[in-house]
């Protein structure tokens, strides 16, 4: 194909803003698909995204176009995830584009990730074409939309293209923008090879299958390559591209996408935005690789049976290769066992890791409460990284301790602007901008990320009744007066149940934690406390009763002092037997409380 026929393109958007269903309909103009493999949502090849609604995987496609004038085209199609726990897959896909489709809801609008992932586009160079989508419906204001786009992101909206995606109602006008406003792959076909890995899966009889995007030279079957970062050889046993299937090619010319096979057993050996150069021919300089994702939420997952150990660490290692934005590192729990620290980039993307370790590896795991890390000034000088409250020092050693904030968009209409903002003052969040974007309103705050982990977006998605959305960056880290809450049972501290918290919501906190432990911890012959504390300082307490023996059964009538004696005994037995007796805490008593189950 020749590469001024060629166009590589994204497709980039808020969440359900209609990118999959937009791909769904483009495969079926240009007829890549046959009516037998038709579905929806052909690009979410994951079990998972098909029953959740939403895209994780970001899927590249191949297919051919022929324009008004004649012309026959080659499109690589991307489709990209929307939510901002899968950013990291929007960057790298964007890394093998010159150009983006970025749809925007012609009822909803310009929202927060809209912004998010066309700033992504324009930074990269990207030339951006506006798609305003979901024209078929009752509320739709096109007029709206583009004006929107122009104020809030500062994108023309000469070019922009109408469409349902739904009805397929001027998806052939989408096409041709594509043609006419989206720039040709620049490249030398016969330079040395030069190839940026943007993606890469593990398969049990091919080895590592890595994506790549071809910018100098070519890549055949027999040829020799090596990796730039590594200096690993390789010899080339398949190449090809997707149809959406992997699809064996003689050959991959500049500006064009598909995928090779090296027999790479060992998954160390390819890194996703590594170079992919020649041996036996001079190739120019590294392609710039991409940015490494920074884990912002930390979760502990450990396997139910522990001799499944070995098989989680495996299973990670796997997934890390198609999922290059989380880390992993081991870790032992006294109330867990083995398991490993994982490293994450929201509550979405660890929810996402963990349903696929179980279906893909089969795998039974338990995930513990997520968390963020805490960066811990000492006396002594020295910095401590946090991210398990029970490695905090003892108070009387620390100097601060500081925790990430974030810079907070929330974007909602003006009538729902009050409870919003007392729902993020509550987080502790400071106000930094409010701006009015005609019909709709954006909050600008910086908040502790901690603070918003939780229970934020859904509390926020009911105040606004489903209209709000939400987008946040990371800011830089902040003292604050945090401290470190333990947990005492039968006045033994547990280090595995103590938590971080702000001093103001340190009882909140204390409280629901020892309230739940008091529920799930088996009664004994003796009455157990439960407390929560802050250094040497009792903040809550729960009780669980004892079982109690009715001595008095036997006792009919006679003097009361017989009574009282009996009744003396029994509580002198029982203080013995709390001051020799230790309470074993099972291990469901420690989920109940570390799991990250509501």
């Amino acid at each position: 194909m020749v590469r001024m026929k060629i166009r590589n393109f994204s497709i980039i958007a808020h969440v359900d803003h209609g990118k999959s269903t937009l791909a769904d309909r483009i495969l079926e103009l240009t007829q890549t698909v046959s009516d037998r493999d038709k579905r929806d949502q052909m690009l979410d090849t994951l079990d998972l995204e098909r029953e959740r609604g939403i895209t994780i995987k970001a899927t590249p496609m191949r297919l051919y176009y022929t324009s008004d004038a004649g012309d026959t085209y080659l499109f690589n199609l991307i489709d990209t995830p929307g939510h901002v726990d899968f950013n990291y897959e929007v960057s790298r896909a964007l890394r093998a584009c010159e150009g983006v489709l970025l749809v925007i809801d012609a009822a909803q609008g310009v929202e927060a990730q809209t912004i998010q992932n066309a700033y992504l586009a324009t930074d990269n160079g990207l030339e951006v074409l506006p798609i305003i989508n979901k024209i078929d419906l009752p509320a739709a204001d096109v007029a709206g939309a583009i004006a929107e786009l122009e104020e809030v992101i500062g994108i023309p909206g000469d070019h922009a293209v109408a469409t349902s995606a739904k009805t397929g109602e001027n998806v052939r006008a989408v096409l041709e923008g594509i043609v006419e406003h989206l720039p040709a792959p620049q490249g030398d076909p016969d330079a040395g090879l030069r190839a940026l890995i943007f993606d890469a899966v593990y398969d049990a009889y091919q080895g590592v299958i890595a994506f790549i995007r071809v910018f100098d030279g070519s890549i055949a079957s027999g040829d020799t390559v090596k990796i730039a970062s590594t200096g690993k050889v390789l010899e080339i046993d398949k190449v090809g591209f997707f149809s959406p299937a992997p699809t064996v090619s003689e050959r991959l010319s500049v500006g064009e996408v598909g995928w090779f096979t090296a027999g790479i057993k060992e998954i160390a050996d390819t890194q996703i935005g590594d170079t992919v150069n020649s041996v036996d021919r001079s190739a120019g300089a590294a392609i710039p690789g991409f940015k490494p994702a920074m884990p912002v939420v930390f979760s502990g997952l450990y396997p139910t049976d522990t001799e499944d150990y070995p098989k989680l660490r495996e299973a990670l290692e796997k997934l890390r290769l198609n999922d290059a934005a989380f880390s992993f590192e081991p870790e032992t729990s006294e109330a867990l066992g083995f398991g490993f620290r994982c490293g994450f980039l929201g509550l979405l993307h660890a929810d996402i890791v963990q349903a696929r370790l179980e279906r893909e590896f089969d795998l039974s795991l338990i995930a513990t409460a997520p968390g963020v890390v805490y960066d811990v000034v000492m006396t002594d000088g020295k910095r401590l990284r946090v991210q398990n409250p029970s490695e905090l020092p003892a108070p009387d050693r620390i100097e601060t301790i500081s925790e990430p904030w974030v810079a907070l968009s929330v974007f909602l209409p003006e009538d729902y602007v009050g409870a919003a903002m007392g729902l993020v003052q509550e987080k502790r969040g400071t106000l930094r901008d409010m701006v009015y974007h005609g019909r709709r309103v954006e909050l600008r705050y910086h908040v502790p990320f901690g603070e918003i982990l939780y229970d934020f977006h859904d509390r926020l998605k009911s105040l606004s009744r489903g209209y709000a959305s939400m987008d946040y960056q990371p800011l830089e880290y902040r003292a604050g007066d945090l401290v470190k809450v333990d947990v005492l049972v039968n006045e033994e501290k547990v280090d595995a149940l103590s938590i971080i918290a702000h001093r103001d919501k340190a009882y909140e906190m204390g409280r629901k934690v020892v309230d739940k432990m008091a529920e799930v911890i088996p009664r004994q012959m003796f009455v157990i406390p439960v407390q929560a504390a802050i250094g040497g300082k009792i903040l809550a307490r729960a009780t669980v009763k004892a079982f109690r023996k009715d001595v008095l059964a036997k006792c009919y009538g006679g003097d009361i002092t017989r009574k009282k004696k009996l009744l003396e005994k029994q509580k002198k037995g029982k203080a013995r037997m709390k001051q020799l007796g230790t309470v074993e805490v099972p291990q469901e008593a420690f989920l109940a409380v570390l799991s990250s189950e509501p």
